[in-house]
């Protein structure tokens, strides 16, 4: 039997078997989101007698609710970089099998129709060759037995990098940037699936456009999310 190396997720080395994406030195630094957390958002809060993070008691969401798999730290952000413009897809797989490993509870009690993809535009996603998104939501559908609809919404709009704007401007940047793809099926629940989640305005974005079509709870999981001060 032969085995092939894969990279690390965190330091991108060499590490091989089945150690689920990462070396013995880089596995204390992923630090898995726990308790408290916000009902809403899903992300850590630093107050357990608190329900609900800041951002979530300020914004109206349009989800119904999401999980994050870590917090948002420095080796995440640069493994997050690698897995979007560097072509380290394999990174996408191993985060699909630790969200089903770790959230896949979660999953399962929303009870969803699908999971989808928040999508790229087709320029961007020519350009990176993949939507890092997808990788990520295909691995975790395909642990969890859960199709996985990558066109149910289409990005129509090539946004700006929303770590370029103010949150003001987060949500006239993404207004009528998603459309519905041309697929028969309603769905009553779903999942979406994205790599970080900052303030949520694409989440809200894309939410609000399916419960406009019907679908009437939307969930979202993501790799990371940043935690409340």
């Amino acid at each position: 039997m032969f085995l092939f190396p894969d990279r690390c997720v965190l330091c991108d080395g060499t590490v091989w078997g089945s150690d689920g994406g990462l070396c013995p030195m880089c596995r204390p630094m992923l630090i898995y989101s726990r308790e408290p957390r916000c009902l809403k958002c899903g992300k850590m809060i630093g107050r357990s007698e608190r329900e609900y993070c800041g951002d979530c008691l300020r914004i109206k969401h349009f989800f119904d609710r999401g999980f994050s798999l870590f917090v948002y730290n420095d080796p995440l952000r640069k493994s997050i970089y690698r897995l979007k413009y560097k072509n380290r897809q394999r990174y996408g797989y191993h985060f699909g099998k630790m969200a089903a490993d770790h959230l896949g509870n979660e999953i399962k009690e929303m009870k969803v129709d699908a999971i989808i993809p928040v999508p790229l535009h087709p320029k961007r996603e020519f350009s990176r060759g993949y939507n890092q998104a997808a990788v990520i939501a295909k691995k975790l559908g395909s642990e969890l037995g859960i199709p996985v609809l990558e066109d149910y919404v289409l990005r129509v709009k090539n946004t700006a990098p929303l770590k370029l704007l103010e949150p003001g401007q987060r949500q006239n940047n993404l207004k009528n940037a998603f459309i519905m793809g041309q697929y028969d099926v309603k769905l009553n629940s779903i999942v979406l699936v994205d790599d970080i989640y900052t303030t949520g305005s694409t989440i809200d974005e894309i939410s609000s456009l399916l419960k406009l079509h019907g679908t009437r709870e939307v969930y979202f999981i993501t790799v990371a999310a940043g935690m409340e001060k």
